[in-house]
């Protein structure tokens, strides 16, 4: 600084304008005046190691500033990087600047506030969907299994998206939240514990992405523990509700008489012991109808493992006799061409005023096999993808047994077919082929 001819105030001394060729050799970290307009400097940062190789240094990073008083206080406010802003580009902005100081206003408050506004238009379209299915892309990596992947995009799926969906992450409270969680937090309990905390991480991602604010609807300690019961207490973790073997075949009549395809998914889950969640995203294209075999991928399976099923008469009947549709290869599809929630086998099951689940006929096939046929206990083990014996054995029995199993199928369709031996005391134990 100098001061004027008679000794007043202090005056700014005027840099020296510099080309574009002395600001590309200003490499000396620092700040460095380069003329044209009152305050703009290139910012030289220090050499860093080279983060593909840190044993490299290369030099630091360069940006424009423009030092400025503004309200009586110094303020910084960054231009871009060079050389990305020209130093042409970098006296523009810094006018620009300028004119707005002079006007009365703050730039770097303008900035901020025009950022927000962004923020916040863009918030308005952010729906719960979209945040959800950012969310499991930037985390699904780091999953353990294909199997964690499907229950997060099921779980969402089947039972969040028609409720919270097409709602901006902004405006869902915690009113939302519960008309998710309520149907299903006594009934299925350890489902809706999880989807809560899903939905939690969701929002808690949301929050984090500047889409929505405040305290998270969803988060359980000191919030919705005080609206819903704690599930550790609600019910003790045991089976899932299973029907007696008796009753299962008077139950397909009833079945086979229901229409929709929610009807026809849970009829297959019945014939073929598997999980609701593997026939519910069961696809055409896994099915050989030649040879009577559904192969259900690794991906898909709860142990990560592939799976054959061996297909039964009654079950080949049933898929021979399913439309077709051009848009999706899904065997069982929702009217909007996307795999079925588990939420519409289970309201097939109330609509029959069956208080089961549709997995629990797993357990129910399993009973029947050790207590009516003789069946050995591998081939149903392996029937419903359990694995039994040591590693050593598992190591051993490289096969897995699919003909034998498709006896076992046969005579499950078989006994599924008797309404007549509905009575457990009229039911004869099956014989099962040794070999």
């Amino acid at each position: 600084m100098r001061r004027g001819a008679c000794g007043g105030r202090p005056v700014a001394r005027v840099a020296k304008e510099l080309g574009p060729l002395a600001v590309s050799r200003l490499t000396t970290p620092g700040l460095h005046a380069v003329g044209g307009v009152s305050g703009l400097y290139l910012q030289v940062l220090p050499p860093r190691p080279d983060p593909e190789d840190p044993t490299k240094i290369v030099p630091g990073g360069r940006s424009w500033v423009l030092r400025a008083m503004v309200g009586g206080k110094r303020r910084d406010m960054g231009l871009g990087g060079f050389p990305s802003v020209t130093l042409a580009g970098a006296r523009e902005r810094a006018r620009d600047a300028r004119d707005k100081i002079d006007k009365g206003f703050d730039p770097i408050e303008v900035r901020r506030a025009a950022k927000a506004a962004l923020r916040a238009d863009d918030a308005k379209l952010v729906t719960f969907e979209d945040a959800a299915k950012a969310y499991m892309a930037a985390h699904e990596s780091s999953w353990r299994n294909a199997k964690h992947r499907e229950q997060w995009r099921n779980t969402l799926t089947g039972l969040a998206y028609p409720h919270l969906g097409k709602l901006a992450v902004r405006d869902i409270e915690v009113a939302h939240v519960l008309a998710v969680l309520e149907p299903i937090w006594r009934v299925r309990t350890e489902t809706a514990n999880r989807l809560r905390g899903r939905m939690e991480l969701v929002l808690d991602w949301a929050t984090a992405r500047g889409y929505r604010e405040g305290l998270n609807p969803a988060r359980w300690k000191g919030h919705l523990d005080k609206m819903l019961p704690n599930p550790t207490k609600l019910k003790p973790k045991g089976h899932m509700a299973a029907m007696a073997i008796g009753d299962v075949p008077a139950f397909m009549v009833r079945l086979r008489a229901a229409g929709g395809t929610g009807a026809r998914a849970l009829e297959f889950v019945v014939l073929t012991a598997a999980r609701s969640g593997e026939v519910r995203g069961a696809t055409w294209s896994e099915i050989d109808l030649r040879d009577k075999v559904w192969t259900i991928p690794a991906s898909r399976m709860k142990m990560g493992k592939e799976h054959r099923v061996p297909l039964s008469a009654q079950a080949m009947a049933l898929l021979e006799a399913l439309p077709r549709f051009a848009d999706t290869d899904l065997v069982f599809p929702s009217a909007s061409g996307t795999p079925l929630s588990d939420r519409t086998l289970l309201a097939v099951l109330r609509r029959m005023d069956v208080d089961v689940t549709a997995h629990g006929f797993r357990s129910t096939f399993r009973d029947w096999c050790g207590e009516f046929t003789n069946f050995p206990r591998e081939v149903a083990e392996a029937a419903l993808a359990h694995t039994t014996g040591s590693s050593v054995e598992q190591a051993y029995r490289r096969g897995d047994a699919l003909e034998k199993r498709r006896k076992l199928m046969e005579a499950w369709a078989a006994f599924l077919s008797r309404p007549v031996a509905a009575k457990r005391g009229n039911v004869k134990p099956l014989q099962g082929a040794a070999a």
